[in-house]
């Protein structure tokens, strides 16, 4: 059954027609994932599905009862309101009833003296309604889900949050009222992997229908079953998650280039028909001449438009970039402690770990933008730095888009060595001559975002900075970008979250455990999360020897056993058990010190290549080695 119907969905603005066409169905169990380029018009389709704008045309089907959600990507909220309000205030009359319970609670907690019998009773009261409508399941699902977003200071005013913690107000909102239909625009914007990886799981088991947006490929991937993407004269649905699309739209590429080199044929042929002279082109054959001109006039359908980013980098010389001991706190909290590490050429570094831990702060203090406390930070003397931070550098609004670009250079060289104008430049960064000329305020957040990222590689940087590239950059964009840096020659020192986006573009990891401490992972993000879950086992391991170790019983010797169960459950451990296990604790001590060594090798940041991948595979099999003489050894020392 559907729970979303649209047929022929028009919206235009001024004289362009963004939605054009449209035409889809959403079952009330789907989940389906909603893609195209910036500007085609998804977050104006979700708005309308949302009731917050009206279409020009068509019509849009959904039950009455059916209760909607709406995440957008930039929430607004009363200032003055509380989080508890901004969640629970809904006009779903559980959710009014769990936000007077929670209110409630909060003013019994905070009360001195003598305890209000009013709040006493009507505390009662709530409690039994709750009990009734069985509303303490929901309670139970609700504080999960602020639990996991963060969200726990519910007396919060909205209006002193960050943009970020507003957003996560915003998701908390839409979950919690578990609607029929949940719409999601840009939801892992703002959340760290920690959070996203929560997120993925509870989407993929949630049991209404979802309309997503987003840039996360591996987040589409794993929690959508249905793709459409929105192009100029409707839509095109997909069956299956973003990797079925990408092989579905590949075929359809190949079909349509087939198609192309059939046409071109074809009209090659007409064409020496035609010249063949007057004689061959009697009346009989008018429908030939006919049909030669319109291959010839036809330009048949070709690939879409693509992002080219071929801005060249200036060379590097030998020595790059070092860190010694830098440091950097506000206040008690402190972000970064100690830091020192030497960035050797071509190093592709992801800086990964929870909010607010001072990912943004290291990237500020390599870009000059904030001063370490302590520790110093040395360049080379062929360095440049291009920074694409979060907020962009700031843009006249009244500027051309043209002027804005012009005001840095008339022309850019690119990596093949060869000279474009601005213009054309701007081409390739897919800003046609019409959006050139209008005002950079016309353009939308995903513009803007592509206007900065040119800006800065114009630059021709050497040490590129990006903070949160994929944040507000669609999946073409950032494709594109991954692309580039496949042959970017420099140094690349990259903040995400967007797990695919690292595993394309970085051989090391940055993780900020937490008050101040930075640890080194060789490898992309996928091998960081493998390390991690080897040492998770490693550590249960130990951990659970070390408590059998302490609860096996001491016997004074010559006493008996306490039981005969106890005698069989536990035989002795043989003579040969014995040296075993001598031999798997000397094995164990033997690779923990190589572990340290190679992590050592690793984190210097002077190894080569070749060299970084062998000791990075040796790790691996390391790991492997150990955590199955940590089981062993915990067996072994159970029984002794």
């Amino acid at each position: 059954m559907n729970i979303l119907t649209i047929e022929g969905l028009r919206k235009t603005y001024g004289t362009k027609p963004l939605l054009d066409a449209v035409t889809f169905g959403l079952a009330d169990d789907e989940k389906m994932g909603l893609i195209g380029a910036n500007g085609s018009g998804k977050t104006t389709l979700m708005r309308i599905i949302s009731g917050m704008e009206k279409a020009d045309g068509g019509r849009m089907m959904i039950p009455s009862s059916a209760r909607i959600a709406f995440l957008p990507q930039n929430p607004s909220f009363d200032p003055g309101h509380t989080i508890l309000d901004a969640v629970f205030d809904q006009g779903d009359p559980l959710l009014r009833l769990l936000h007077d319970y929670e209110e409630v609670s909060h003013a019994l907690s905070h009360a001195t003296g003598t305890v209000d019998e009013k709040l006493l009773d009507r505390m009662s009261d709530l409690s039994h309604q709750l009990d009734v409508t069985g509303g303490w399941d929901r309670e139970a699902s609700a504080k999960a889900v602020l639990d996991r977003l963060g969200l726990d200071d519910m007396d919060a005013k909205v209006g002193t949050l960050s943009g970020g913690q507003r957003k996560r107000v915003a998701l908390a909102r839409a979950l919690v009222l578990q609607p029929d239909l949940l719409l999601l625009d840009e939801p892992t914007n703002h959340l760290d992997t920690e959070t996203i990886a929560w997120l993925e799981k509870y989407l993929a088991n949630y049991p209404g229908a979802l309309l997503l947006v987003t840039h996360d490929r591996y987040f589409l991937d794993r929690v959508t079953n249905r793709m459409l993407e929105v192009m100029p004269g409707g839509v095109m649905k997909y069956e299956g998650n973003y990797t079925r699309y990408l092989e579905l739209k590949e075929e359809q590429e190949r079909l349509a280039e087939a198609t192309e080199r059939s046409r071109q044929n074809l009209a090659r042929r007409e064409l020496a028909w035609l010249r063949r002279g007057p004689k061959a082109r009697t009346s009989k054959a008018k429908y030939r001449v006919d049909r030669a001109q319109a291959l010839q006039e036809s330009s048949g359908s070709g690939p879409d438009a693509k992002l080219q980013l071929a801005a060249a980098s200036t060379r590097l010389g030998k020595k790059v970039l070092e860190l010694e001991g830098v440091s950097k706190a506000y206040g008690d909290l402190t972000l970064v402690k100690g830091f020192t590490r030497l960035v050797a050429r071509e190093d592709r570094l992801g800086i990964i770990g929870p909010n607010g831990t001072g990912k943004t702060t290291l990237l500020d203090m390599i870009a000059g933008k904030v001063k370490p406390d302590s520790g110093h930070i040395e360049f080379g003397p062929t360095v440049v730095v291009g920074y694409f931070d979060q907020e962009g550098r700031p843009l006249n609004d009244k500027l051309r888009v043209i002027d804005t670009v012009t005001e840095i250079a008339e022309n850019v060289r690119t990596a093949d060595g060869s000279v474009i104008s601005a213009s054309q430049m701007l081409e390739r960064f897919l800003f046609p001559p019409a959006v050139q000329y209008t005002p950079v305020e016309k353009l939308s957040g995903g513009e803007r975002r592509r206007l900065h990222l040119l800006l800065v590689l114009m630059g021709a940087p050497n040490i590129l900075l990006l903070d949160e590239p994929t944040n507000d950059l669609d999946i073409p964009t950032l494709a594109a970008l991954e692309e580039y840096l496949d042959t970017f020659d420099g140094v690349l020192i990259v903040v995400s979250h967007d797990r695919w986006f690292l595993d394309r573009t970085i051989d090391h990891v940055l993780h900020f455990e937490g008050n101040g401490e930075i640890r080194e992972y060789p490898g992309d993000y996928s091998a960081f999360l493998e390390m991690r879950e080897n040492e998770k086992a490693l550590q249960a391991a130990a951990s659970a020897s070390r408590k059998t170790t302490s609860q096996t019983p001491s016997r004074k010797s010559g006493s008996p056993a306490n039981s005969f169960a106890d005698s069989v459950a536990q035989p002795k451990l043989s003579y040969k058990g014995k040296k075993e296990l001598q031999e798997t604790e000397k094995r164990i001590e033997q690779a923990e010190e190589r572990k340290e060594e190679i992590e050592t090798a690793l984190g210097g940041g002077t190894a080569d290549l070749d060299t970084i991948t062998t000791l990075s595979e040796e790790l691996g099999e390391l790991l492997s080695r150990l955590e199955r003489d940590m089981e062993r050894w915990a067996e072994l020392a159970e029984r002794a």
